[in-house]
């Protein structure tokens, strides 16, 4: 009789437990996990995500597995041509018609508030890697949206702050005339000001702009200190090599490089960036964790990586951990419990997602190599110091993001 109700209780726990196993198998819909890339794959942010940020979002699936629990994982890809109308059309028709369950990549900070707000209409699910307006997760914040690899804040935190404390008082600020751009001009006008400085003066440009000849003189006859660079990708190479070629340093103004990417420094050379300070979320070179991942990438694609594209697998490997421990795809579900868990992998140190959607974590105040301390054509930055994770990012009790109770 005893053997008999062993026997019976655990048929009747396997049977629980195949029947709970099958019930989360289910929460997957359609049998199997579907990742839109949505990126600038051709235009001005090609080369900080793009086609490698796609590549490092196949790495993080290769090195989970290729599956989750068996159930193959499907990724779409498309370019976004920097158009929000073209960014919310195509995360639109991949929700609606191919039941996407995680769009990733996201760089233009316009195109990714359209994008976002599609996610929440129809309960989708995203991960911006790319973008760097704070407002993403600020006034723009929906329960639908994280926000992994870095914003203006710190940027304009790190960067400003170190400029303005040693002396660069005066600000002429050089903007793109869109979210990001405007983003950042406030946060650093902020952080100058905050710290003694003062904004003496400013110009917006048309995103992208090719010619930055008269922005540049504006800048000259301001008289300021420092030139604050408030733009990203080419426009930020085109306007460092126009003021390179009208001796603005040699004049004694200084370039500030507000959003400046490793493929930037190494686009323009370090005979013409050295010396140039920039906050960034990571460096391929940082340490021994970092350069492992790295030199992976580098055999795969041929260059080393952006933070932004090393953000892309971190966050998609987070993502997919966190499918996987709940057995679903549905957004709240696996939203909750990437909120949960910390992050420390190759990018990220004290990482965690707030409940604005921020992922904060420790950022980085480096400044450019000379030629003459660079040992290879990749070891472009020096890391000065950490800024830790809860001084780099903006406070919660300052947030106007509805999720957060003040």
């Amino acid at each position: 009789m005893t053997f008999i109700k062993k026997t019976l209780a655990s048929s009747i726990a396997i049977a629980a437990a195949a029947s709970m196993a099958a019930t989360a198998q289910a929460e997957i819909s359609d049998g199997e996990v579907r990742i839109g890339y949505l990126a600038d794959m051709s235009g001005t942010y090609r080369d900080l995500a793009g086609p490698g940020g796609l590549e490092a979002l196949q790495m993080a699936i290769e090195d989970f597995g290729g599956s989750v629990d068996g159930m193959p994982i499907e990724v779409f890809s498309a370019d976004d041509r920097n158009s929000a109308d073209v960014g919310a059309n195509t995360v639109r028709e991949w929700v609606d018609q191919r039941n996407v369950d995680l769009v990733a990549g996201m760089v233009a900070s316009s195109v990714t508030i359209a994008v976002t707000k599609v996610l929440e209409e129809n309960d989708g699910f995203g991960i911006v890697s790319g973008s760097a307006a704070s407002s993403i997760t600020n006034e723009h914040c929906t329960p639908n949206h994280i926000h992994w690899v870095y914003d203006t804040y710190p940027l304009a935190n790190g960067t400003a702050r170190a400029v303005v404390e040693q002396g660069g008082d005066s600000w002429f600020m050089l903007t793109a005339d869109y979210a990001f751009g405007h983003a950042l001009e406030a946060d650093v006008t902020k952080v100058v000001e905050e710290n003694g400085g003062e904004i003496v003066g400013g110009v917006r440009h048309p995103f992208p702009t090719d010619d930055f000849s008269s922005y540049i003189l504006q800048a000259q006859g301001s008289g300021a200190k420092i030139i604050g660079l408030a733009n990203a990708g080419a426009d930020t190479v085109n306007a460092i090599n126009t003021a390179s070629q009208f001796g603005v340093v040699e004049a004694g103004q200084q370039l500030a490089g507000l959003l400046v990417f490793l493929n930037d420094v190494y686009a323009m050379g370090l005979d013409t960036t050295q010396g140039l300070l920039l906050t960034t979320g990571w460096y391929w070179n940082m340490d021994e964790q970092a350069r492992e991942w790295a030199e992976r990438y580098y055999e795969r694609v041929g260059s080393m990586p952006t933070m932004v594209q090393a953000g892309i697998y971190s966050s998609t490997m987070h993502y997919l951990q966190a499918v996987e421990a709940t057995g679903s795809d549905d957004t709240q579900t696996v939203r909750e419990y990437m909120m949960k868990q910390p992050i420390h992998d190759f990018f990220a140190r004290n990482g965690r997602v707030r409940e604005d959607g921020r992922m904060v974590h420790d950022m980085y105040l480096a400044r450019v190599k000379s030629p003459d301390q660079s040992t290879h054509e990749w070891d472009l930055y020096e890391i000065l110091t950490s800024i830790p994770a809860e001084e780099a990012y903006r406070p919660l009790s300052e947030s106007q993001c509805k999720l957060v109770q003040n």
